[in-house]
């Protein structure tokens, strides 16, 4: 029965092991491809930043003016102005239509008496 028991405890040992290995080799794995995407993440991250800074290289007004020039045969477009801005209070907002009352309700307390339990 001893011999058993060594038998079966050196077995645990070694499925034990082989598991434990087995881990390892899966969580080295999954920290080599989560170290691939914070390096996808970073060059991400790279190229948006040169995306917005030549976005706003080509988005100067200087340069968008002399476009507007340029085309404006083919486009129609006018530079813009101060004077083509205005403030909000100078929008006029219309006016909802009031709406006909349709269905009347009649609401009345004569008939509720208070000295009765209503319930």
């Amino acid at each position: 029965m001893r011999g058993f028991l060594y038998v079966f405890a050196a077995m645990a040992v070694i499925a034990s092991a082989f598991w434990a290995y087995q881990e390892n080799y899966t969580t080295q794995s999954a920290l080599r491809e989560v170290r691939g995407l914070y390096s996808d993440i970073g060059a991400a991250h790279d190229r948006l930043q040169m995306l917005r800074a030549e976005w706003a290289y080509l988005n100067r007004p200087d340069r968008l003016a002399d476009l507007a020039d340029l085309n404006f045969d083919r486009l129609g477009l006018l530079s813009l102005q101060p004077e083509a801005f205005g403030r909000v209070d100078q929008i006029i907002y219309p006016i909802p239509p009031i709406l006909p009352i349709t269905d009347p309700i009649e609401i009345s307390n004569d008939t509720l008496d208070l000295g009765e339990d209503p319930l």
